[in-house]
């Protein structure tokens, strides 16, 4: 299915792979892990054609099914259902116009040519598995959580996470014999993810997922690749089996490294105690050399311990006791409205959870607070002294094409070296602070919108799922850091170790707006809204 010889990859002039080779057949299932920046997302990209590597060969068979991280769908017709989208990955749905138009022709001229052409269409039809195609297809959208009349509208009124939802429907429904996946789990609730974890145990073709998701990665796998310094190292078994085999591997390196280390000291103390001494002492010396040299070429590195990340939210400026009020917002695309009628006020100091299920319209709430798109009726306001910053789940705040220190420049104008220290804390640092944005990883991006907002001396923040794509050290580095922080923030999330750490003082519901104080209780159901 997939072949890979002598594979290199160099990504804003950083070399993130190096000669690395390796196959995939049939019903393997690869989890590719490794830390924020590694190159995962960029491996995956080569692999799927969408971006040329700096050497080695890839060869592919079969069908290609390939999972973005943040898919856009912006070249899908405004008018084009989420159904017909995921049909069409089989060419199904202009199949399905294609054989109504021949029927409707049939009828008026029932002529031996206009019955052949329809015979040879039906044929192919039934041959595709036109007729059993959108039950099949409706199935896998309702295992993936998205209702079955949210499946009728046009995709571009669905939020984002149902337009990931629909573009993960149609890369599986289109009968893929290699599936690339990044990230699959994102916006997937509780039960989707189980759904998805049995689809991926019993799929027959062959699986590279990126995931920082652990449970899917110890039921839907059955091998491990770490991405790490350019070097790509594989392990048989699960995720967890993975990881107490690089514990083992870690400890057993460093301590061959030390033995190794401490070898090459007593063999060079040893030949320098000789080196002035006798000229047979002087020879002995010198072979110990030729030694110290020898073992120095094949000593191996003890591994590198990454420090752990950690984020720090400065303190907001001061505001008055309001932060925000709203009134009556209400928001449609053309249908019937998302939400009518919401309104609440945040206080000084407050978070707000906001919860409902997707398509509830929690993203299109905080687009609308962050002055991003309009309400169709309603308003809001800030308080006296208030600055809010954004966080967007699609990073639409960062520009292909501009590099990561304009893009701190404009959220700031403090001095370049207090922006450059901002971006050491998310581990940009060097020339990388010059690096298009556009090239970085998912996580990477999400790490670098929130140094944005910290950099824009916010006392309000709308945070629209910002742990998406973040490896879990920077994950829980992020939600000390925000527990911390003592300004006002309204929250969409679906991580529930995050949600506990962020500690809310309130939740809304959506679509309704109903407001209540938070609860311990209400963690089961972060993750299913």
């Amino acid at each position: 299915m997939l072949q890979v010889s002598d594979l290199s990859l160099e990504v804003g002039g950083r070399v993130l792979l190096d000669g690395v080779s390796f196959t995939l057949a049939a019903e393997d299932k690869v989890g590719l892990v490794g830390r924020n920046g590694a190159g995962k997302t960029s491996l995956l990209m080569t692999l799927a054609g969408e971006s040329l590597p700096l050497a080695g060969r890839i060869r592919r068979q079969g069908r290609l099914g390939y999972l973005r991280q943040d898919p856009k769908l912006h070249r899908v017709d405004p008018v084009t259902t989420a159904l017909e989208h995921i049909l069409d990955a089989r060419g199904l749905a202009q199949a399905t116009v294609r054989l109504e138009k021949l029927r409707l022709d049939l009828e008026e001229n029932a002529a031996p040519r206009a019955v052949a052409r329809f015979s040879k269409a039906e044929e192919e039809f039934r041959d595709a598995g036109g007729y059993a195609a959108e039950s099949d297809a409706r199935r896998i959208v309702a295992g993936l959580g998205l209702a079955a009349d949210r499946a009728d509208l046009p995709v571009k009124v669905l939020s984002g996470g149902e337009r990931r939802r629909v573009e993960l429907a149609r890369i599986l429904f289109g009968g893929s014999d290699l599936l690339l996946l990044d990230e699959p789990t994102n916006h997937l609730d509780v039960d989707a993810k189980v759904w998805l974890m049995k689809f991926l145990a019993a799929y027959r073709g062959a699986l590279m997922v990126v995931s920082h998701d652990l449970i899917l990665l110890d039921r839907s796998i059955t091998r491990v690749m770490n991405l790490d310094e350019g070097e790509l190292v594989e392990y048989r078994g699960t995720y967890s089996q993975y990881r107490e085999a690089r514990r083992r591997d870690e400890e057993r390196l460093t301590k061959l490294a030390a033995r190794q280390h401490a070898e090459i000291d007593r063999l060079r103390a040893l030949a320098d105690s000789m080196r002035h001494s006798t000229e047979k002492r002087a020879r002995k010396a010198q072979t110990l050399d030729t030694r110290v040299a020898r073992l120095r070429s094949v000593a191996v590195a003890a591994p590198k311990r990454r420090a752990k990340p950690r984020f720090r939210f400065p303190q907001p400026p001061h505001c008055g006791n309001l932060v925000l009020s709203v009134d009556g917002l209400s928001k449609g695309y053309g249908g019937p409205p998302v939400f009518e009628d919401v309104g609440f006020t945040i206080g000084r100091g407050e978070r707000l959870l906001v919860m409902g299920l997707n398509g509830a319209g929690k993203t299109s709430l905080l687009r609308i607070l962050a002055g991003v798109s309009e309400a169709d009726r309603g308003s809001f306001r800030l308080g006296t002294g208030v600055s809010m910053g954004y966080y967007a789940q699609e990073h639409e705040g960062l520009t292909p094409g501009v590099d990561v220190v304009s893009h701190m420049r404009r959220a700031s104008m403090v001095p370049v070296q207090q922006l450059r220290a901002l971006l050491a804390m998310i581990s940009i640092t060097g020339e990388r602070a010059f690096q298009d944005a556009g090239t970085l990883s998912g996580g990477e991006m999400t790490k670098l919108a929130l140094a944005q907002l910290v950099a824009g001396s916010h006392n309000l923040l709308l945070l629209d799922e910002p742990t998406n794509n973040l490896d879990p050290p920077s994950r829980e580095a992020i939600g000390q850091a925000l527990s911390a922080w003592p300004g006002s923030m309204v929250l969409v999330s679906h991580d529930e170790d995050f949600v506990r750490e962020f500690e809310p003082d309130r939740v809304m519901t959506m679509p309704d707006g109903a407001v209540d104080f938070w609860s311990e209780d209400l963690l089961d159901l972060v993750s299913l809204a």
